[in-house]
């Protein structure tokens, strides 16, 4: 199973992307934590990436593209995969598809979240996450309840910025109508609570394995 999550920022993709991973026995990849890993492992594509992160620039798509490339030829990405973050260009959806279709597969099913932008600016500004495990909280708490770290705020998910980024999905547009006309495009709620959610996401998926 090949899983696209798609969605604005603080439509939850996250947080179902790791209750699939757990369920469903998927490889959850995040291309942030992808970057980070890169760059601490010292490899060639790592050492790349790290002069635009710390220039804070954006990585560019080819950069970015071939990363997730060498990451999923890893055997442990043979049985399937849930993107978080990938593709984030019409450009990055395109060469995943070929890369897919290079072995005889391609993406399953592209899961858009969808909640209007008032709800998600109020979510961003609530949203905190834990230094050390990355638990992501709907409101400010003293330890993190998972392992007891600090927490913090983004920058980004403050306020103006958060509503910034919203107003700046361009690209997201991009990819729903490509996955709309692949046929692979299904939308969630994501103005329900995280279980129902959750069970909507898990009926999608059935129904695609059982077809």
């Amino acid at each position: 199973m090949y899983l696209i999550l798609l969605g604005a920022p603080g439509t939850g993709k996250g947080t179902q992307a790791k209750i699939l991973a757990q369920q469903r026995g998927l490889l959850h990849l995040s291309t942030g934590d992808m970057l980070r890993e890169a760059v601490a492992s010292g490899t060639d594509l790592g050492r790349r990436a790290k002069s635009y992160m710390d220039a804070g620039a954006l990585v560019p798509d080819a950069l970015v593209i071939d990363m997730l490339l060498e990451r999923i030829a890893k055997p442990d990405a043979a049985a399937g995969f849930i993107l978080d973050g990938f593709p984030r260009t019409l450009a990055q959806a395109r060469a995943l598809d070929e890369a897919l279709e290079r072995t005889g597969k391609g993406v399953d099913i592209a899961l858009n979240f969808v909640a209007p932008d008032e709800e998600l600016v109020r979510r961003l500004s609530n949203r905190w996450i834990c230094r050390r495990c990355g638990y992501i909280a709907n409101r400010r708490l003293e330890k993190c309840p998972a392992c007891g770290g600090d927490l913090y705020q983004r920058e980004d998910d403050r306020g103006d910025t958060a509503r910034t980024r919203l107003e700046t999905q361009k690209p997201l547009a991009d990819m729903v109508a490509h996955y709309r006309d692949g046929g692979k495009l299904v939308e969630i709620d994501a103005m329900q609570p995280v279980e129902r959610v959750t069970a909507d996401v898990l009926r999608v998926i059935d129904r695609v394995k059982s077809a």
